[in-house]
């Protein structure tokens, strides 16, 4: 199983931290390791002092492929569900500074906050514009609608196939919306799809 994540994948969050927009999906990985299931608290890491929260939608490989056609990509998920690319913005920052790859700011180990229940797209009531949103201790922060993505769920489908082989089981986060921000100890952020809950998570 692998986690293949999209970076800059709406213009307003590309906005808020002052990136180019990409012109092809921006992808990056994280490993299995990073996964943090059944709403277990994230552990604030002594690796960085800016820790931040980035809501995503979730894609569920479900068969395998590889160099995948446009006709065909939404037959490689069928459900979605929600995660928190958690990023050490500092060590990020630092990396791109010096033009180094990012992995010690987003692959670590818990950085993948994930849903136990995913949803069927079908079942949804708009598949085409899926709203979600991120809540910090009572406050909505991050409200995401996947019709506003630059790259959609069958572009980056697509796109990532012609890298990787996809497998049944792996991961998609597609990317988060505008109003990403820290989070530190005490903290509780939730996570919600067209209004169901489907992610809990304390900073501890």
């Amino acid at each position: 199983m692998k986690i293949i994540c999209v970076g800059r994948n709406y213009v307003a969050h590309a906005a808020e931290l002052g990136n180019e927009i990409p012109d092809s999906p921006m992808l990056f990985m994280k490993p299995h390791s990073a996964i943090l299931a059944n709403n277990k608290p994230l552990y604030y890491p002594d690796f960085t002092n800016d820790l931040n929260y980035e809501a995503e939608l979730v894609l569920k490989i479900c068969k395998n492929g590889r160099s995948i056609q446009p006709e065909f990509a939404d037959s490689y998920y069928q459900q979605v569900g929600f995660g928190i690319d958690f990023t050490a913005r500092d060590l990020q920052q630092k990396c791109k500074e010096k033009g180094h790859p990012w992995e010690i700011a987003k692959a670590w180990d818990n950085s993948a906050a994930l849903s136990n229940d995913f949803i069927n797209v079908s079942s949804l009531p708009n598949p085409a514009a899926i709203k979600f949103e991120m809540n910090l201790n009572g406050k909505v922060v991050q409200q995401g609608d996947s019709s506003l993505m630059i790259y959609s769920f069958n572009d980056i489908i697509c796109y990532a196939s012609r890298f990787f082989k996809l497998q049944v089981g792996d991961y998609i986060y597609t990317g988060t919306p505008a109003g990403v921000g820290p989070v530190k100890k005490g903290d509780i952020l939730i996570g919600s799809i067209e209004g169901r809950q489907m992610l809990t998570c304390a900073i501890k």
